[in-house]
Order: structure tokens, then sequence, then C-alpha cells
């Protein structure tokens, strides 16, 4: 398996033209997926860290080409992963819209990019009911419809964040605060071929 770097995922951002207000976004989920990463690997769950941390920053990663046309960008953006040779990255970024199962076993790295962008509006660190807002005002205004399927989504991320802080020994909104302070380190993982990634990604953050 092979995992691109945070340096090789903000090539590809400025590759495919992602302008400064998607990539603070993306930066900043890209900080909160990496922080639970590595806190649930101190708890003991197994998962990959910089798959993690590189799905998060790749989320958006076909935003601004579905902007210029008619496209889904969860799914382009899973394609560009593949076009690029990450495979493994390309189901966490195509999954990071909607949560099509939470299942018994909480959590995986979809799951962490999923929660992580669901807590990041805009470049500011927010709650679910503050994400879920801004999207039907965006989105889905005047589409009853499509409110309704929002509403559904957002209620299973509640529940995915019941999973997920079930774990952990601080509560969503102690996030922000932990995303002030230097990451926790985590047992190292051996099953996963990547670049080091150096020192965490910084953003602006607010809670």
């Amino acid at each position: 398996m092979t995992i691109p770097s945070p340096a090789e995922c903000q090539q590809l951002m400025a590759h495919y033209r992602m302008p400064a207000h998607i990539r603070a976004h993306s930066l900043l989920v890209g900080r909160v997926a990496e922080l639970l990463a590595r806190a649930l690997r101190q708890r003991g769950v197994a998962l990959s860290v910089e798959l993690t941390l590189a799905g998060a920053l790749l989320h958006d990663i076909a935003k601004v080409l579905c902007l210029e046309g008619d496209c889904g960008h969860a799914e382009l953006g899973g394609e560009i992963c593949r076009k690029h040779g990450y495979p493994e990255v390309a189901p966490l970024v195509t999954g990071h819209v909607l949560l099509e199962t939470t299942g018994e076993q909480c959590c995986d790295e979809r799951e962490i990019v999923y929660y992580a962008d669901k807590r990041v509006n805009h470049d500011r660190l927010v709650d679910l009911n503050r994400r879920r807002d801004d999207i039907i005002q965006r989105y889905a205004a005047d589409n009853p419809r499509r409110q309704e399927l929002i509403q559904r989504n957002f209620a299973r991320c509640r529940q995915l964040e019941e999973q997920l802080f079930a774990r952990l020994d601080f509560s969503p909104a102690e996030l922000a605060q932990r995303l002030r302070e230097p990451l926790p380190a985590s047992p190292p993982a051996t099953a996963y071929h990547h670049a080091d990634h150096g020192p965490g990604i910084t953003t602006k953050c607010s809670g």
C-alpha cells in the first residue's frame, strides 16, 4: 500500500487548482482526522493514521472541478486518487459525504474522515448542528426532500460521534482544546508504506 504524504497531498491540491478556502478547510479536516486517529490508536484501535490523514487532506480534491461542471465531487475525487496510484485512499474520499453504515466496529479510517469533515465548517471547527444547518442553508434551502436526507445523514453522524468518543478520554466539545495541544503519539504502524510526513499540519481553528 502506498499512501501519499501531506506534502504529496498538497501537490495534488495545487495540481487540481484547489482554491485557498477549500485548502484551508481540507487542512483543518486533516488535523481533526489525524488527532482522532492517533487518539484511537492509543486506545488500541487498529487503523492507519497516515491513511486517515491522506484521505482527510484529499477528501475535496475534486470540489473545484465539480463547481465548474456537473459531477459528484466525492466520486470524482475517488477516481483521482486511483488515477494517481492511491487506490486505498479512494474509498475514504468517495465516502466522506454520506455514511452508508456505521457497523458494529468503530471506527475505521473512512468513518473518521467522514466525521472530521462534518466538524469543520469552512475553516472553523463547529459542532454537528451548526455544520448541518450550514449545509441545509447552502444546498437545500428550498428543497424539503434534500433537507430530509441531510437530517438523516447527520443523525447517523451523531450515532457515529457517540461510538467514536465512547472510546476516547475527551468529549466532542473538548476537541477544539485538544487541537491546540501537541498531537498524541501513536503506536508505530508496520503494514503501510508511506513517506515521513514530519510535524503535524497547522492551520487556524476555533471552537
